[in-house]
């Protein structure tokens, strides 16, 4: 019984060992640069239109305030590469095609009909304002939701650390866009 029950510490307290990370995390306030991997899906319901659905792979890294993201099928085959600075947006489609305009957001209005917040969302994934931002916090001082311009981002965390990563969001906007993330892994910016 004994051995039982010493078996059943010695189990619990490796399983807590294995869960906490071997570095601690950078606040997210002083995070500038960064580079996530994960999955996407994206859902348009639109009066009088058919609803679009669409997801995949995406690898996105953010540095210097410009952005390079990756989109890629569920089975990894490439799709799109948007490639984002303060001068110039440029989106690569697989079939060759290269589109350009000096706002990012346009550019992906023009490309999928939809004004997405592409300018705002390197802030957006780490809880923070892009403009004028209502952020509500949870028990832990995250982002929990953030509204803003018509946009509502929701928050979910993988643990209970105070300066943890989203592991999840999902952005709305007027029941027309629902863009579902899944972050699978943060990376320091390469």
């Amino acid at each position: 019984m004994k051995s039982r029950f010493a078996l059943l510490i010695a189990a619990v307290v490796m399983a807590a060992c294995t869960s906490l990370p071997t570095t601690p995390l950078p606040h997210r306030d002083s995070i500038r640069d960064f580079a996530l991997e994960g999955r996407f899906a994206l859902r348009v319901t639109l009066p009088g239109q058919a609803i679009q659905n669409s997801g995949g792979r995406l690898s996105w890294s953010h540095q210097n305030d410009n952005n390079r993201v990756l989109l890629a099928s569920p089975l990894g085959y490439g799709l799109a590469e948007i490639e984002t600075t303060a001068a110039i947006s440029r989106l690569r489609t697989a079939d060759g095609k290269t589109l350009e305009s000096t706002d990012p957001d346009a550019l992906i209005e023009e490309v999928t009909g939809q004004r997405l917040p592409v300018r705002r969302m390197p802030a957006w994934l780490l809880g923070r304002s892009g403009g004028t931002a209502r952020i509500e916090a949870d028990a832990f001082g995250r982002p929990l939701r953030l509204t803003e311009d018509g946009w509502q981002v929701d928050y979910s965390f993988e643990d209970d650390a105070p300066n943890a990563l989203p592991s999840r969001l999902v952005l709305t906007r007027d029941g027309e866009i629902e863009l579902r993330l899944r972050i699978e892994e943060w990376k320091d910016a390469p």
